[in-house]
């Protein structure tokens, strides 16, 4: 990696369990992405989601206010999402 790049963000999904991990820099465009992960899984019928980011190596306060946002968000409609080591 050359100075002043980040590693890309990866989610792998297990939807059966209803957990995304995720690897690399966290910026808003990934968060939106993930954002709309997890609302997938939510409409697929998951009540609860965990949000796996212990692999994450950063987080932009952006992406980190977007995902606070859809967590109260999906909890208004009976959608727990579980946010694991946000760095």
């Amino acid at each position: 990696m050359t100075p002043g790049t980040q590693a890309l963000m990866t989610e792998t999904v297990d939807g059966r369990r209803g957990v995304i991990r995720v690897h690399g820099h966290l910026s808003v465009q990934g968060a939106d992405l993930l954002r709309g992960t997890v609302e997938g899984l939510a409409r697929s019928g998951r009540g609860r989601v965990l949000l796996d980011l212990q692999e994450v190596t950063g987080v932009d306060r952006p992406a980190r206010d977007l995902l606070g946002a859809l967590q109260v968000r999906l909890a208004a409609v009976g959608t727990v999402v579980r946010i694991v080591e946000l760095p």
